[in-house]
C-alpha cells in the first residue's frame, strides 16, 4: 500500500466547509431523530415498546435506519478528514463530496415517506433547503467538484489516503498486505473459477502469521493484548485479506473470532485453557453452525434438537450455510437443551461439537457409537473457497465437557453467541472495504490503460466522478468502520456494529457494479477480476445477519427505543 504524497495545503475555506458538512449532517440527524420519536409514539402498547406494531411500519423502519446508516459513515469520515486534512488535503475534498452524496440520499428517503414518517414535505424540504445545506449540496455535490476528484486519483494512481492508525497497526497493516498480494492473490482466480478448497500453500503461511488468533488474547497463544480488546487490529487485518480475495482469505478469522468470544464469554476455565490456544493456531479450523432452514436469522426460533445421554448429548437435526464445515475439525453449534418452546431463545446451549476435517464438497462421519454427521456444499454465486455447508446430525454424540459454560452455560447460547457476533459483523464490514478497495484498484487502473473513441475510459467525465464517487464511498466505510472498533474497544457500539456492515456491506455492492461497468465487456469476463468481486460481495449483505434483519430487528428496534427514552416516554 502506497499513500500518495502529491498533497496539497488546505485552506481555510476547505476547513470551514467541514464544519458546515457537519452543521448539516446534523440538522438532517434533527429531522430523522423527531421521525424516530413520532414513530416510538405509534408503536407503544400498554406503555411499552411493540415489536409487532413495529412489524406494520417496517418499509419507514428500514429507510430510517439507513437514514442513519449514511448520516452515521459521513460524520466519521469529516471526523476523520479534519484530523487528516493536515497531512493530505484530498481527504477533506472526500469527507465533503461524500457528505453532500449522503445528505442528498437522506433527504431523497424522507421525502418518499414524508407522510408515513409524519414529518410532512414542507418540514423536510425545509431542512433541505437552508442556505448553508444547499451550498455544501450545490458546491460539492456538483459534476464540476466530482470530476476534479477523479482527476487527482487519476494523477496520483492509487487510492489511498492516511491511515492515521499508528505504527504497530501501519506494520500489521503491510504484512498481510504482503500475505495477500504474494500467497493469496496469485491463487485466488483458481479457487473462485474451479470452486476449490482453500489450499494448505494458503493456510499454512496464515497460521505462521498468527491469522487465527487475531481475536484471541496473547495468555492463550493469541494476538490480541490480554489488557484490552483490539477491534482495529482485527479490522485492518480483514480488509488486507479480503482485499486479497473475500473467498479465499477474508473470512478466515471470523470463525474463529466468534468462537474464542463466546468462549471467553460463558466458557469455563478448563474450556478456554483447551481451546483458545488451539483456535490460535488454526488447528483445528472451525466452523460456526447457527443458522437452520426454516429460520434464517430468526436465532430464538432454532431447532436442532440435545438431548442429554449418558455422558452427553445427543444431536439431531440441520443446520444451513454452515461456512468452512467441510474443513473444519470443530463446529460450534447452537442447538434447543430445553424442550420448553415458550422458552424461545432461554432455552438454546452452544456445542463445541468435534469432526474429521474433510476435502471437497462433501463429508460424512460415523462415530464408533453409530451417530453421524454429513455435510453437502452449497453452489453458490460466488464466496467460494470456504464453501457453505448443509449440515445434517443423526444421533451425533457430543460429551458433556464440551457444552460451553457446562451445566451454568445451559440456555445461554444465545447470549454466548452474541457476543461474537457484533464482532463479526464489524469484521463483516471491513470484508467490504476490502472488496472495495481491490475493485476500486482494478478500476483506476483500467480507467488509464482502456482506449475508447480514441481516448482513455479515465478521461471522460462520467468514469471521472465515477471513480471519486467510488473512492468517497470506499474511504466513508473505512472510517465509519474504525470509528465503531475504537467504541467497541470502549465496551460500546454493538448496535453501531450492525449499522457499520449494513452501510458497508450494500456500498460494497455498488462499488464493484461501477468497477465492472469502467470495464465495460471485461469486466462480465470470468477471466477479470472485478467479475468476482462484484460476485462476492453479494454475498456481504446476507451473511452475518441479513440486511433486512438488521435494519429492522435490530437497528430499527434499538434507534426507536433510543428515541422513547430520549423523550422520557419508556
Amino acid at each position: 500500500m502506497t499513500v500518495n504524497t502529491l498533497a496539497q495545503p488546505v485552506t481555510a475555506a476547505e476547513v470551514n466547509d467541514l464544519e458546515v458538512a457537519l452543521g448539516c449532517l446534523g440538522q438532517a440527524r434533527t429531522l430523522v431523530d423527531q421521525a424516530l420519536s413520532r414513530l416510538h409514539r405509534r408503536c407503544l402498547a400498554h406503555g411499552r415498546l411493540s415489536a409487532g406494531l413495529l412489524d406494520e411500519h417496517q418499509l419507514v423502519c428500514y429507510e430510517l435506519a439507513f437514514c442513519v446508516a449514511e448520516l452515521s459513515a459521513a460524520e466519521s469520515v469529516c471526523r476523520y478528514a479534519a484530523d487528516a486534512g493536515a497531512q493530505d488535503e484530498l481527504a477533506i475534498e472526500v469527507a465533503l463530496v461524500f457528505t453532500a452524496d449522503a445528505l442528498n440520499s437522506v433527504g431523497q428517503r424522507l421525502l418518499s415517506r414524508a407522510a408515513d414518517l409524519e414529518l410532512g414535505r414542507d418540514r423536510v424540504n425545509g431542512c433541505f433547503a437552508r442556505p448553508d445545506m444547499v451550498r455544501l449540496l450545490d458546491g460539492w455535490g456538483s459534476a464540476d467538484s466530482l470530476a476534479a476528484i477523479g482527476d487527482r486519483l487519476r494523477e496520483r494512481g492509487n487510492g489511498y489516503l492516511p491511515a492515521l492508525l499508528g505504527d504497530d497497526k501501519d506494520l500489521v497493516r503491510a504484512t498481510f498486505a504482503r500475505f495477500g498480494d504474494d500467497v493469496v492473490r496469485p491463487q485466488a482466480e483458481t479457487i473462485h473459477r474451479e470452486d476449490l478448497d482453500i489450499p494448505d500453500s494458503i493456510l499454512a503461511p496464515a497460521r505462521e502469521l498468527g491469522c487465527f488468533g487475531i481475536s484471541i488474547p496473547e495468555r492463550f497463544g493469541g494476538l490480541q493484548p490480554d489488557d484490552h480488546a483490539d477491534s482495529l487490529g482485527m479490522i485492518v487485518v480483514t480488509e488486507e485479506l479480503s482485499r486479497a480475495s473475500l473467498g479465499a482469505a477474508g473470512s478466515l478469522i471470523t470463525r474463529p473470532e466468534i468462537a474464542a468470544k463466546a468462549l471467553l464469554t460463558g466458557g469455563t476455565e478448563a474450556q478456554q485453557q483447551t481451546w483458545l490456544p488451539r483456535l490460535a493456531a488454526g488447528d483445528p479450523l472451525c466452523a460456526i453452525a447457527i443458522t437452520e432452514p426454516n429460520y434464517g436469522s430468526d436465532v430464538a426460533s432454532l431447532g436442532l434438537r440435545a438431548t442429554p445421554t449418558e455422558g452427553g448429548w445427543l444431536l439431531n437435526g440441520s443446520k444451513t450455510w454452515c461456512t468452512f464445515a467441510g474443513k473444519a475439525g470443530l463446529l460450534v453449534t447452537m442447538a434447543r437443551t430445553e424442550p420448553d418452546p415458550a422458552l424461545g431463545h432461554k432455552g438454546l446451549s452452544l456445542f463445541l461439537v468435534e469432526k474429521p476435517a474433510a476435502e471437497g464438497h462433501r463429508f460424512s462421519h460415523t462415530q464408533p457409537g453409530g451417530g453421524t454427521v454429513s455435510g453437502k456444499a452449497i453452489a453458490t454465486l460466488g464466496y467460494r473457497g470456504m464453501h457453505s455447508f448443509d449440515v445434517f446430525f443423526e444421533d451425533y454424540f457430543v460429551p458433556a465437557d464440551n457444552l460451553i459454560g457446562g451445566d451454568a452455560g445451559r440456555g445461554k447460547g444465545f447470549y454466548f453467541t452474541m457476543a461474537g457476533f457484533a464482532g463479526g459483523r464489524i469484521q463483516t464490514a471491513a470484508r467490504a472495504t476490502g472488496v472495495m478497495q481491490a475493485a476500486f484498484d482494478q478500476a483506476l487502473s483500467y480507467a488509464g490503460e482502456r482506449q475508447v473513441f480514441g481516448q482513455a475510459v479515465g478521461s471522460y467525465q462520467l468514469t471521472r466522478i465515477k471513480l471519486a464517487r467510488m473512492f468517497a464511498t470506499l474511504t466513508a466505510a473505512r472510517q465509519f468502520s474504525y470509528a465503531v472498533a475504537r467504541q467497541m474497544d470502549q465496551g460500546d457500539g454493538q448496535m453501531e456494529a450492525s449499522l457499520v456492515k449494513l452501510f458497508a456491506c450494500r456500498a460494497a455492492e455498488w462499488v464493484t457494479r461501477e468497477a465492472m461497468q469502467i470495464h465495460g465487456g471485461m469486466g462480465y469476463a470470468e477471466e477479470s477480476a472485478v467479475s468476482r468481486y462484484f460476485a462476492d460481495a453479494r454475498v456481504l449483505s446476507i451473511f452475518e445477519g441479513a440486511e433486512e434483519t438488521l435494519a429492522l430487528k435490530v437497528i430499527a428496534r434499538e434507534l426507536v427505543a433510543r428515541a422513547g427514552r430520549n423523550a422520557g416516554d419508556e
